[in-house]
């Protein structure tokens, strides 16, 4: 059985020794949507480091419809360091600047590359270092954004199923509608259980084997199908080595 209070101790010794070897007396800088894994990540660092030392910077597209939540987030953990940032005027300079009509793929992903781009300059500019807020689960399928929100200096969650990260905020003691809120990116209008087609659920019980909802067959042939795709998303940059000895090359020269 999954010890919520265990792993939760765990991860907020990870992190306080985290910042001790990479930053000591930095400030975590955590992107605050409203939702589950944000909301846990924040409630962590604020166990981990302190509240003086959490920014939470909220970052919605125009209106965003649920940002009430990420409100909620800030007054129940006490940040003082706090401020929004709207990014939509940001989204719209790149995209007329692109000269093409952008896909629907650009679209949705670049609202979370300026998101983190604008993490990481607000972060620079007082002393930060940014947590990325990805699970496992969603690492697995490739339901993340390569340097949007798959991004980061640190990632509490990484290693953890949604259930898990569900228990942990609940071991938290976060306001429930946040920790057990239908999730979704809050930029295409749509939850991540539908973007998917299958539920967290189905898919943390087909990564550990364990739990009620297994999924169907052609199900478990879509997640297949999805975790070798997006393989390259959970990997390193590919760096070229080349063969030739330097410095045996510029001697003969």
């Amino acid at each position: 059985m999954f010890n919520a209070k265990r792993v939760k101790d765990e991860c907020v010794s990870w992190i306080r020794n985290w910042f001790a070897l990479n930053g000591n007396g930095c400030n975590a800088v955590v992107g605050i949507s409203g939702g589950k894994d944000s909301s846990v990540v924040a409630a962590l660092c604020v166990e981990a480091l302190g509240k003086d030392r959490v920014i939470g910077v909220l970052m919605p597209n125009g209106e965003q419809a649920d940002i009430e939540d990420a409100y909620k987030l800030v007054m129940h953990l006490g940040l003082p360091h706090w401020r929004v940032i709207n990014i939509e005027n940001s989204v719209k300079a790149i995209t007329f600047s692109l000269g093409i009509v952008p896909s629907e793929q650009t679209e949705i992903n670049l609202p979370a590359r300026v998101r983190m781009a604008t993490l990481y300059a607000y972060s620079q500019s007082n002393n930060g270092r940014v947590a990325n807020t990805c699970n496992k689960s969603e690492d697995y399928v490739g339901y993340s954004t390569k340097y949007g929100d798959s991004a980061g200096d640190f990632a509490p969650l990484a290693g953890l199923l949604v259930r898990e990260v569900i228990a942990i905020g609940d071991e938290l003691g976060l306001p429930y509608e946040l920790v057990h809120k239908t999730p979704s990116d809050g930029l295409c209008g749509k939850t991540d259980e539908d973007n998917l087609g299958f539920t967290y659920e189905m898919l943390d019980t087909y990564i550990s084997g364990e739990g009620a909802e297994v999924p169907p067959v052609e199900i478990q042939k879509k997640i297949d199908r999805l975790h070798n795709a997006n393989l390259f998303k959970l990997e390193t940059i590919p760096v070229f080595v080349p063969s030739v000895d330097y410095d045996y090359f510029w001697d003969i020269k």
